[in-house]
């Protein structure tokens, strides 16, 4: 501290320094999360930056978006399309990267996917597995027919409350709720040698479960930041769905608001702040 928050950059270039070959000024990029790695580490040479020893993270350990301008690694930024909204662009940054990076953990064939959490993530998701053929399932809050109602909008074959069983067991599930009681839900929910993926940075403590509903060879796993090939693969696919964001926009000098109703779950796909 003192650090300019904010992640899930768009913007144009302004001025480039004189190293910089990728872009010139009057692109448009987009910074994502990641926004340094140290190339030499054990995971960066095994091609795992995402797990890096010392990485700086935009708007956590390095200056952020909230502000006119900001200073990037141009190895760490994406070139983006230059027509349409910059606030729609915003949040594939971020919720569609790790919603993708996730999506790819699952590493095996599926058709039943579980959506835990129906967000800015799980929003951006949805479309691309729908795209790809997936059946997907939408868990939301208890009673939060919004939410369910907007993901059976985008194409989930199902949605309802997470404390309730789907239909039919899944293949493969994703936890984007930060609520560790789900854990075992999920798992008690997917196939023997099913996949439940833990999306999110932060989750509440997991409760204890039985062993009986990990075994058949389910598997748990976290996922850990992103990787510069997950954007360049996400930002590729997305236009072919097409994915489209549903966001809310708020000025900058109402961040405080947009906080207060992402912690409500007062909002519908994502939150963008938008300079003046």
């Amino acid at each position: 501290m003192p650090l300019i928050l904010g992640h899930e950059i768009v913007g144009r270039v302004a001025a480039v320094g004189s190293q910089v070959s990728r872009f010139q000024p009057g692109d448009r990029v987009g910074v994502p999360w990641l926004g340094y790695t140290c190339g030499s580490c054990r995971y960066c040479r095994q091609g795992q930056e995402n797990l890096c020893d010392q990485p700086q993270f935009t708007g956590y350990t390095r200056d952020g978006g909230f502000a006119e301008y900001t200073v990037a690694d141009e190895r760490y930024c994406f070139l983006l399309p230059a027509t349409g909204a910059a606030a729609e662009l915003a949040p594939l940054l971020c919720a569609g990267l790790i919603g993708y990076r996730s999506y790819r953990l699952i590493g095996r064939d599926f058709e039943r996917l579980g959506l835990y959490g129906f967000g800015a993530a799980a929003h951006i998701l949805c479309q691309l597995a729908v795209f790809q053929g997936k059946k997907v399932y939408a868990f939301t809050s208890p009673g939060d027919r919004e939410a369910q109602d907007f993901a059976r909008s985008l194409g989930g074959v199902y949605a309802g409350d997470s404390t309730v069983p789907p239909p039919e067991l899944l293949e493969a599930a994703i936890i984007f709720a930060p609520v560790g009681s789900l854990v075992p839900a999920a798992l008690a929910a997917t196939v023997k040698g099913g996949v439940v993926v833990c999306g999110g940075i932060h989750m509440s403590d997991i409760p204890s479960f039985p062993y009986s509903i990990l075994w058949g060879e389910r598997m748990i796993r976290s996922v850990a930041n992103l990787t510069r090939q997950d954007g360049e693969e996400f930002l590729t696919l997305a236009p072919q769905v097409p994915i489209r964001t549903t966001v809310q926009t708020f000025p900058l000098e109402a961040a405080d608001l947009a906080l207060e109703r992402l912690r409500r779950g007062q909002l519908r796909g994502a939150a963008v702040l938008v300079m003046a």
